[in-house]
């Protein structure tokens, strides 16, 4: 291979484990898979023209991300919380997010600012088109934007687990309108404390649209077990 080939960065395929992976994904945060959904490993072989084994592959990784489980001689699970599982995680992200926000903006620079803001304009423009796919994956990206400089990767990777275990509830809360509109609000307003490094202000907005989400995840898991009698 030239030198030249080289420079432009080479870029290997994705395995078969991988490509099923990034496309359950995808079907969780779409909501084509609802939280409580049973993956059959033998249909996924079949719509994707692979073997059971990376299908198997991919299950075990993403239920290494949380976002499915395994129940003995049922199979997998797209993740299903009940209220107080949420409650717990949305808890523990709240220490844990509030250490990392504390940590990494007075560390931010103005490229970090330009990173928060572009998934901030995604967020919007995905919100106003209902993609809720990229909107969940733009999201996603503005809270990290917020996080990752504080350099300290284990925190970091403490928290990635934290919002896999609850990616199935994502498309389930972006559905509804008036969620996405206060998302897009909610984000405009730690933006502005973010680049006035109004650390103390960010992480209070941070904590109240945390608890804002989790209010209406309570009222959207509670009217499933009312209509499911559970």
């Amino acid at each position: 291979m030239a030198k030249a080939d080289r420079a432009g960065g080479f870029r290997r395929p994705p395995t078969a484990q991988e490509a099923v992976a990034t496309e359950l994904r995808r079907a969780i945060l779409g909501g084509e898979l609802a939280p409580g959904t049973q993956i059959l490993q033998d249909k996924v072989a079949d719509q994707f023209g692979v073997s059971r084994v990376p299908v198997r592959e991919a299950l075990k990784m993403l239920e290494g991300e949380g976002q499915i489980s395994y129940e003995p001689h049922r199979g997998y699970f797209v993740t299903e919380l009940d209220i107080r599982e949420l409650i717990e995680v949305y808890h523990i992200r709240n220490i844990l997010e509030a250490e990392a926000v504390a940590t990494a903006i007075p560390q931010m620079t103005t490229e970090d600012d330009e990173r928060v803001e572009a998934a901030l304009l995604d967020t919007e423009k995905a919100s106003k088109e209902d993609d809720i796919v990229t909107l969940t994956a733009a999201n996603r990206r503005f809270h990290f934007a917020l996080i990752e400089p504080c350099r300290m990767s284990r925190l970091v990777r403490i928290i990635r687990q934290l919002w896999d275990s609850t990616d199935p509830y994502r498309s389930v809360y972006f559905v509804a309108r008036e969620h996405r509109d206060k998302v897009d609000d909610d984000h405009r307003a730690i933006f502005r404390a973010v680049t006035a490094r109004e650390t103390s202000e960010a992480i209070r907005l941070l904590a109240e649209h945390r608890a804002g989400t989790v209010a209406s995840l309570q009222q959207l898991l509670a009217k499933d077990e009312e209509q499911t009698g559970s």
